[in-house]
């Protein structure tokens, strides 16, 4: 009986080990902090976005972190091959907008707890409140890890470590350490996923407001990078959100980039209206209250708390009778309504990062086994490897991917079915 090691028992480490213990191994799961899965129980706002819904193109095109790499363990363990084994479980799943897919409890503690149950009716071995700090490797090939308790020998380690976001959760990048100790290669680690701060000082007045279906670009050199269409948060800083979080990954890159200059930010409030229909709406709403003053003519068109800021944005005067306005002053609200500016300031920092861009490097990797093309024996699985993706279910299902594939072929050495 092969003795497989899974380091970090999150979403990864969690499959990985339950696959393996399922496949008749002997599987020591080591944890260094007091409880599984911390990080997994809160993602999707503690209610876990197990994965999406969409095709397994989508979920290449929306891992923008080296989405390729993972196109053969998704021919292995895909979005249905997922939901399929945690119904099989006994957990209950359901989908929601855009794709999303929750436990119908809508309680990450309960997936948590189905793989305990699970785990551990395989006859799974947990150590928690352990840290491994080396991994044993000899003539190139694994043989087992040293804790900070004491040494376990194996014939495969699967390092499921993730990445350096939310360290509270445990995530504080031991895996690098481990990973270069033994000669792989760490590339550069930033944050991904994350909200952005902003120079202007109105986006305090605007703190806990959210716009949904707006379009959020960036804007480097003149050009725009790349844009993301949904919902967005104002917050003390700056903005955060779904849409701000997956642009987020581009602001970052933009950063790496010689040259680029200053980075800004625009809001198109009424993306799915050309401006020609933009400037005939705001005609409308000038007929209908024509006899108001603008601040008071502009309540159908945007909250009320955003309006001052559109009309100073604008260079307009909030008192002025919308009936005295001119063409020009219209049409420069036309556009300041698609083109709402905000100056790019700074990321907010890793430990707020909902996933970590960067890791250890996947040229290093086999992406059909997940296993070390260094060190035999030495799989990786989830964000520990430099992978990440947008927000939806995607990075779960990459952790749980790689997981269950590293588990596979730790295991039985050779191709899963």
């Amino acid at each position: 009986m092969k003795h497989i090691i899974v380091v970090g028992a999150g979403a990864a480490g969690l499959m990985a080990a339950t696959i393996a213990a399922r496949e008749g191994a002997k599987v020591t799961l080591i944890e260094k902090m007091n409880m599984i899965g911390k990080k997994m129980g809160i993602t999707g706002k503690g209610r876990c976005n197990i994965t999406n819904d969409a095709p397994i193109s989508d979920f290449i095109a929306k891992t923008p972190g080296n989405g390729k790499f993972l196109m053969s363990a998704y021919q292995q363990f895909d979005n249905r091959d997922l939901l399929d084994l945690l119904h099989e479980w006994k957990l209950a799943t359901k989908v929601e907008r855009g794709g999303r897919v929750f436990p119908v409890s809508d309680s990450a503690l309960e997936v948590r707890d189905m793989f305990m149950r699970v785990y551990k009716g395989y006859g799974g071995i947990l150590h928690l409140n352990e840290a491994v700090k080396h991994i044993i490797v000899k003539d190139n090939k694994v043989q087992g890890v040293v804790t900070d308790k004491e040494t376990y020998y194996g014939d495969a380690v699967i390092l499921a470590t993730g990445g350096l976001s939310y360290p509270l959760t445990g995530s504080t990048g031991d895996g690098y350490a481990m990973a270069k100790e033994v000669g792989h290669t760490v590339t550069d680690l930033r944050p991904s996923l994350v909200p952005l701060e902003t120079k202007e000082a109105w986006v305090k007045d605007l703190m806990g407001l959210s716009l949904r279906n707006v379009e959020l670009s960036a804007v480097a050199k003149d050009k725009v990078q790349a844009k993301q269409f949904g919902e967005m948060m104002f917050t003390h800083f700056g903005i955060t959100g779904p849409i701000v979080l997956s642009l987020s990954h581009t602001v970052g890159k933009l950063m790496k980039k010689k040259n680029v200059g200053p980075i800004r930010l625009e809001i198109n409030l009424k993306p799915a209206l050309t401006v020609e229909q933009l400037d005939q709406r705001v005609q409308r709403d000038f007929v209908t209250y024509s006899k108001k003053q603008l601040a008071n003519g502009l309540k159908d068109l945007l909250p009320q708390r955003l309006i001052p800021v559109i009309i100073e944005l604008a260079n307009l005067t909030p008192d002025k009778f919308i009936n005295q306005i001119s063409r020009e002053e219209r049409q420069r609200l036309v556009h300041v309504l698609q083109h709402m500016p905000l100056t790019f300031k700074q990321m907010r920092p890793i430990a707020e990062a909902i996933v970590t861009a960067g890791g250890i490097s996947v040229k290093e990797f086999v992406p059909k086994t997940m296993e070390s093309k260094l060190i035999a024996g030495l799989y990786g699985a989830g964000e520990v490897l430099d992978i990440d993706a947008f927000t939806g279910g995607f990075n779960l299902q990459a952790a749980f991917a790689t997981g269950y594939v590293a588990a596979q072929h730790a295991v039985h050495g050779e191709a899963a079915d």
